[in-house]
Order: C-alpha cells, then structure tokens, then sequence
C-alpha cells in the first residue's frame, strides 16, 4: 500500500518567497537567457522553455508552484502512451454490439403501453471509457478479496445491463424487463444502479448526483482505513468513480476533494466524462469546464489527467510549431464544442480552422468528412488505456481524468451533441439503420421495419465473446458483483450489558452518556470491540467521548507528528494511523459517507464492521437525508445516534439547533429502525437486538439483516431506574412498554411518552393522583415508528388476506386492557406521536413542539409549546371532560393554577447537561 510518504503534508508545490539571492550573477543569466528566448523566438517558444523546466523541475523533486491549468491538449503525450495490450479490433466489435443493446433497451421500453424509458446518450458518450476498464482494468471479487470498487454513472446503467447480456449475466428477458421491477419480476431490471432491487449485481448507488463522487472517496479511505487496523487487506483494492461534467457542480462532487489528497489516497481515480452537457444544456458554454475542473482539483492537491484529443488530431498536433493550434483550442468555449459536434466538416473547416492561415494549411490536404471525425479522447481505446494506466500508476495522490467525449456519440444526427439529447429515448426506424450501419451489425433493414428492434449477440462461441470471458476470468471475475462473504459475529453476552441496566442510582446522566458507558463496554468485547468505528463532526467532547481518545484513538495515516498541547492531560487528543475513531471534521456528509463505506464493508470487503456515528440530530437526517436514503440503498448497517435531541432540550442553541422533526424524517426510510429511548435499560435492550438482527443472523436472516438503526438521545441529565424484575422486552423492542399503572386516584387515564418527555409523564402522573383522583398509567413509548410500520403491515395482510384471520396490530393489543383516554407527549413535534393515533383503542390527544425552536431554559421552552407536566396534566384532564368524568371547571382552575398561560412562571429546570 503507498504511503504517499514522498509527499510534504503541509506544503506542496510552494515556492519561498522570502529567500535571500546568494548568486545575482548567475541568476541575472538566467533571465538573460529568458530574454533573448522571447526575443528570437517568441513568447510562445518561451512559454514552451518555461514549461518544460518546470516539468524537469518536479521530476528532480524541486518544489515549484502548481499551474492551475495546462493547455487544452492530453496531459499524456503520444510518445509517452505505453503499449496497448488488447486486440482493438475486437474490443471494438464488443463494444459495437454493447452499444446497440443498451439503445434498442431503452426504446424497447419506451414501446406504446409500456413507456417506462430510460436514458442512452450518457452512456452513448462514455462507452470506451468503461470497456477499457472492464477490458483492462477493473478486478473482480473472484480471487476471494473485495476486487475493485467501482462506482458507475447511474444513467450509464443501460450499458452496464448490455454488457452483462453479452456475458450471459442477463438474458433478453432481463432486457426486456428494463425499469418494470416487479411486473417483469424476477426478469425486472432497475432503473438506476441499486443493490437493494438487485442485491447480487450492484455495489453502490449512484444516481442521487453527487453522492457517488463523495461515497467513492470515503470508500477509498475506508480501504485504507481496513488495512490500517489490520481488518481486511485491501492494498490490491482500486477505487473507480465514474462522473459527468455537470454531476461536479453538486456540492458533495467536489466539497471534501481534500481529504482524498491530504491523505494521499492512490488508489482512488475519478472519470469524469466531460460530454459539456447537462441534462437540459452546455455545462459551461461559455467557458471550459475540463480546465475549471483541472484547476479545482490541481488545486485540491490532485493528480490531474486531460483526456481530451484522439489520435487523429495527433499528426496535427505534431506541426504546431507556432502553438497556433493549441491557442484555438485554449480559446475556444465549451459551447462551440457542442455545435462544433452537431455541424459539418465543412462548417468546422470554415469556422475552426479558417480564421488563420496556419490552420487552413494544417488541413488544406484532409477531406471535409476526414475533418469531421477529427474525434474526442474519450472515444479512443488507446488514449484511454493510457490515462487509466497513468492513474493507476501514480503514487502519493488520488488521480482524475478529465475525459472528453461527445453525448449520444455513435447515435447519429439526431442525437450526438443536442440539448435535448439526454430526455431522448426512442429511435426511429431511419435512426437504427444510421445506428446500425455506424457499428457495422449484421442487422438485416426487416427486422428494422417491423415490431421492435432485435438485440444483437454474436453468439456464445464467437471470438468476441470468448474474448470478453477471458479479460474478465483474468481480471478476476466479473464486474458490477456484490458478494455477501461475511459471517455472523460471536456476539457479547448478558453480562457486557449489566452495568448500564443497573441505572444511574443517585446520580443524573443523559441518554447520550448512559449509550456512551455501554458502548464502552461493548469495545471490550474481544470479539466485536475491534470491529466499532466511531464516527463524529467535529463533536466527540460534546457528546462525551472524548473518553475514548486515549485508547481507541483517531485515526490519521500520517500519525501524530505533533506535540499535543492537551498531552499531559488524561483525556490527551491522540492520533494514530491504526486509530479507531474516525474524526471527519465539521462535514456531516463526509461522516454520513464514511458511515456507508463502513456499514457496507461486510459485503464489499467480507469483513462487517459496525459504525456509530453521533451527530447533532439536528444534522443528520435533515442535512444528510439523500445519504441515509443511500445509505439503505446500500444495504449498509449500523448505529446512528441523534444526540442533543429534541425541540426543548438543548438550551440557549436556538432555532437551528432544535430538533423536533429527526424521528419522523426517519420514518420516511424503510431501512431506517428507529428508537426514542428514556432510559439506559431501554438502551441496552435496543443496542443488544441490533447487534443481534444486524451482524448475528437467524435462520430468517443467516447473513444478517439490511437495516440500520437510528436511536435519538439527549443531553439532558436525569436519574434512570434500574431495570425492572419482569422488565418487557417484547414491549421495548416492539414500541412501547408500560412503566406504571399508578398508585392512587380513582379516574383512569393514560400517558404514553418517549425519551426525554417520559419524567414529564412520571411527574404529571404524581399531580393527578394528588390533586385531581386520577390513577393514570404511564407508557414508555420506545418507537413510535415501529408501531406504525408493525400497525401498517397488519392492515396490508389484512387487505390482501380477507379469508383469513384479521392481525390486530402491536399497539392495539398492548393497550387493550388500558382504560383511556391517551394523552402522548414527546419532545417532538405532534406528527410523530400521531402516527399511531388510529390504532390506539380509546380516544388519543397528543402534545407536541411544532414550530420552530428557540434559545431559552427548558422549563420556558416547554411551557411554551405545552408539553411539561402541568400541560400534560391540563391535557389529561380535558380528555377526560370530554368523556364527562370530569367537570369541565377544573380545566380553568388548572391553568390558573399552573400558570400555563405565562411562560416566565414556569420553573427553568435542569440548567446545562453532560453532553
């Protein structure tokens, strides 16, 4: 594995400034020489001295400043390109015949009744970009390890699909069930690059834009992350990302390109199929986006490789004597490009190489239609094996390749280089035969003509198809995999769990601390305690973890080369290169990656490995919801935690720290399984069961199931119990259990609360049994979500099964025996506790914090959005007036009495918090 050791982590490419001149003569020589260049020659021969010395200079390790830019011309010049190793023509008629099943596909299913459609002209333009890989590069997981991670552009997926028909992965069936998953089932194929759909085929989800760029990074730091604590070796393993030139205008394409650099992570390479079109438009018509995207990257610290000509333009290139050629190419916009692509050649001679007598002689000797395939590097097999073989080459740096290409290449007039080109999915019958006549099918003008148009397969035992099985048996097996090698975890037993269920006795803890002491323990684990990875923003001191740094340490390649100014306290700040703890800095998205690269490694590596990631709840779910939707895509596991929790709870924050809506955002996720626990037992329980249900298997789940749990905790310290003798763990896991029935009062009622509101309820409990005679139970409500999603399955079967016997969801059976009414409360807002509302068997009122949060005591903040005690007595009490078991004059004397209607005269509560 290369260290990137050669590389100066804190200056790259400087250039002192500062430094006195021991030699004025010799240096007064050079100018001199600099001069007379310019003088005699020019300034663009000049240019050429200067470049070529700085080349020199970086090759003798000399640090000069990087260039933001280089000229509009392949970084890797034609003498420099190694030998290719394939049989061209071959790989041509392969991926001729790759190129039509991927069109004929889409318009298949864009036929009348169906119109399900699709995409072809990104891939149309990206083409030879993946057959060199899958021809040459890309390793498979055959040999036993993780292969190559390759993350493949989402509206690439057609051509991803037409190769594997030609490998037997597919069959027409499979074709023909393109974007029809369940109708076409199991022949459906989806739409877009998804493991969850296609659990045995796809990797990584790519197609949320931006998410493959930052997923592809912290899947490379991942690897080396797994190789650094010994986990996995995964110094063989490469990662591909493959992206388009407008994908790199979303914030996460290019928002922690740094972090790739800094850790000098080698084996990371983005292709950037640079088409210069978006969806609807030019990405930079009126610029260049292959040179902003260079220097962004130069600029970032990584290795850039221009892909841009063929190598047609190389004779050309080669009389360049005066760089008039390189200058039209340096001066011309991205715009003139795309109408450069959809003109003639006698538009191109006229207009690019007309306005300079130099240019005209360049090609006075080609033909107009010899001007007019004057192509694109990302077309050219051999340009492109010699870019990916540079990448894969270099050390000490992540690697780019600005690849330029054409959209809808190959797909004719219609098609190549328009801005509608990326909406269009049907071809028609004079579209197919330009199409079949530019790839040189055997395709015959009747089948053309009449019904839809055939796939094409030379045959089984044709040299094109043995020769694809050959490159990939060579390369390791076939690519896109997604193997699930892993196997159960040994996992700990009862005792690792006993300290947090024994509570807190005398003292006042937070949620987030109890979670934190168990998850202590569990890192004890001889077994497990090595597979954690903690995850946090920036924040491990705020949620009290920062216990964890002398021990499990933070991970950092380079190590600690640094003396602490913290060093000689106990809770010393260690970094490490085998650290344990992952320290993203303030980027939810980078900890929300690093958390799927973690939570998926049990497939992509073999090897499971189980995140925690801890987040302001604020932050996660509402900042980074795309990821965790990815996240489950992915099929990913894990524990996240929403600490500081709720709308009321983290004082003196404001608005933009108060969280009252993460629980419900949550249930939006299928693969999410979220908890809202009020004590350390209810923690230990839940942890215990996702451990088990994630990494321990059941003959339901033998490998282990794909979900992710999401527990909310707070920081807002109270005493916690000790579990109960005959705790209910069936209630626990399932939703809600029963805390207490009460001790006295005669008028019956219900509370149901979760998290941090349940000693609200425990209190309210006490007010109405002293002084109003109401016995009211109080419910731990430990995931409302579970007990809709459970509640909401019940209602499917029964809807589908009417001959049989009718399911009564969970909560209805719990709350059966409960004489109502229910009030619920949380520090969320309504929504979330009315998710139930429909199956609980009485009649149901809920409190809740809908609005926006604010700065102030808890005490205020909680009077004022009506969820304290004395408001959920008022709550209690006016139920039951509407039910005629109470008067409804005690509803005025109770908020007299409480003051309800004055937010200054509640009691401010608990002041701080322990994380």
């Amino acid at each position: 594995m290369a260290s990137g050791s050669d590389r100066n982590p804190i200056i790259i490419g400087g250039l002192p400034s500062q430094v006195p001149d021991f030699d004025p003569a010799e240096t007064q020589e050079w100018l001199d020489s600099l001069d007379a260049a310019i003088d005699e020659r020019g300034r663009e021969r000049a240019r050429y001295l200067m470049l070529r010395l700085i080349e020199r200079a970086r090759e003798k390790r000399v640090a000069v400043p990087e260039m933001r830019s280089t000229d509009y011309v392949n970084t890797i010049a034609t003498k420099d390109e190694p030998f290719f190793p394939g049989n061209e023509e071959i790989e041509r008629k392969i991926l001729n015949a790759t190129r039509w099943n991927a069109a004929v596909m889409v318009s298949r299913a864009q036929r009348p009744g169906i119109g399900v459609g699709g995409h072809i002209a990104t891939f149309a333009s990206s083409a030879s970009l993946y057959d060199v890989g899958f021809n040459h590069f890309f390793r498979g997981k055959d040999e036993g390890d993780g292969g190559d991670q390759v993350f493949f552009q989402g509206h690439a997926s057609p051509g991803i699909y037409a190769r594997a028909y030609l490998l037997d992965r597919l069959s027409e069936q499979h074709l023909d069930g393109f974007r029809q998953e369940k109708s076409k089932a199991p022949y459906g194929l989806s739409s877009y690059p998804h493991p969850r759909s296609m659990p045995g085929f796809w990797e990584f989800p790519t197609v949320s834009m931006g998410l493959g760029p930052i997923g592809a990074i912290y899947q490379a730091r991942m690897n080396r992350y797994m190789h650094a604590r010994g986990i996995a070796d995964t110094s063989n393993s490469h990662v591909w990302a493959f992206l388009g030139d407008g994908e790199m205008d979303e914030p996460e394409s290019l928002g922690q390109l740094s972090i790739a650099a800094r850790e000098g992570l080698d084996n990371l390479t983005f292709v950037v199929n640079c088409n210069l079109q978006r969806l609807d438009g030019p990405v930079r018509g009126n610029g260049k986006i292959i040179q902003e995207l260079e220097s962004v990257f130069r600029g970032a610290g990584w290795n850039v490789v221009k892909l841009i000509w063929d190598r047609t333009w190389d004779p050309l290139l080669a009389q360049d004597r005066d760089g008039v050629l390189v200058n039209k190419m340096n001066t011309t916009p991205d715009g003139q490009f795309q109408t450069y692509a959809t003109e003639t050649g006698a538009y191109i001679r006229d207009h690019f190489f007309g306005d300079d007598h130099r240019l005209r002689a360049m090609v006075e000797g080609m033909t107009d239609h010899q001007i007019l395939m004057l192509g694109r590097g990302g077309h050219d097999h051999r340009k492109i094996y010699a870019a990916f073989s540079a990448a894969k080459a270099h050390k000490g740096q992540p690697t780019v390749i600005l690849a330029k290409t054409i959209k809808g290449w190959t797909l004719g007039p219609n098609f190549e280089g328009r801005n509608a080109t990326h909406q269009m999915k049907k071809l028609t019958v004079d579209d197919l035969k330009r199409f079949r006549d530019r790839l040189h099918l055997p395709i015959a003008d009747k089948d053309l003509e009449s019904g839809l148009p055939p796939y094409y397969h030379p045959g089984r035992d044709s040299e094109d198809i043995q020769y694809m099985h050959d490159r990939r048996k060579g390369l390791g097996g076939y690519v896109p995999t997604r193997v699930v090698r892993s196997k159960p975890l040994a996992l700990p037993d009862d005792k690792t769990y006993a300290t947090v269920k024994k509570g807190s006795g005398q003292q006042s803890i937070a949620t987030t601390m109890a979670f934190v002491r168990l998850l202590k323990d569990l890192m004890r684990d001889k077994e497990i305690g090595k597979r954690f990875v903690l995850i946090a923003p920036d924040e491990y001191r705020t949620f009290g973890m920062d216990s964890f740094f002398p021990s499990a340490k933070i991970y950092n390649p380079l190590g600690q080369q640094y003396e602490a100014v913290d060093r000689d306290l106990l809770l010393a700040y260690k970094e490490s290169p085998t650290g344990q703890m992952l320290h993203d800095g303030i980027s939810e998205a980078g900890c929300t990656a690093s958390l799927v690269a973690a939570g998926s490694a049990y497939a992509t590596h073999g090897e499971p490995l189980i995140p925690v990631y801890v987040f302001y709840s604020m932050f996660g779910f509402q900042r980074t919801g795309d990821q965790f939707w990815q996240m489950a895509d992915q099929l990913a596991r894990g524990f996240v935690l929403g600490a500081t929790a709720g709308r009321t709870t983290l004082t003196g924050e404001g608005l933009q720290h108060a969280d009252g809506h993460s629980q419900l955002l949550a249930s939006t996720n299928p693969g999410c399984v979220a908890y809202d626990p009020a004590y350390s037992y209810e923690i230990a329980h839940i942890v215990k069961d996702g451990l088990r249900r994630m990494y321990g298997g059941d003959e339901e789940h033998p490998q282990g199931e794909d979900v992710f749990y999401y527990l909310t905790v707070y920081n807002e310290p109270i005493q916690h119990p000790a579990e109960p003798e005959n705790v209910d763990v069936e209630g626990i896991l399932k939703g809600v259990h029963r805390l207490s029935e009460g001790t006295s009062g005669s008028i019956p009622a219900q509370i149901m609360a979760s998290g941090v509101a349940v000693p609200w309820a425990v209190e309210a409990q006490q007010i109405l049994a002293e002084e109003w005679n109401v016995k009211a139970g109080v419910w731990s409500a430990t995931s409302w979500n579970e007990l809709r999603r459970e509640a909401v399955a019940c209602e499917e079967h029964n809807l589908l099964h009417p001959e049989e016997e009718q399911r009564v969801p969970y909560v209805t059976r719990k709350l059966s025996d409960a004489e109502g009414p229910f009030v619920a409360v949380s520090d969320w807002m309504r929504s979330v506790p009315d998710q139930i509302a429909r199956w609980v068997p009485g009649t149901y009122q809920s409190l809740g914090a809908d609005g926006f949060g604010f700065a102030d005591t808890r005490g205020a903040a909680r009077r004022f959005f009506h969820i304290d005690a004395q408001s959920i007595v008022v709550a209690v009490l006016a139920e039951l007036a509407k039910e005629g078991k109470v008067d409804r004059s005690v509803l005025k004397q109770a908020i007299d009495r409480y003051q309800l209607l004055d937010v200054a005269a509640a009691d401010p509560g608990v002041a701080g918090g322990d994380a």
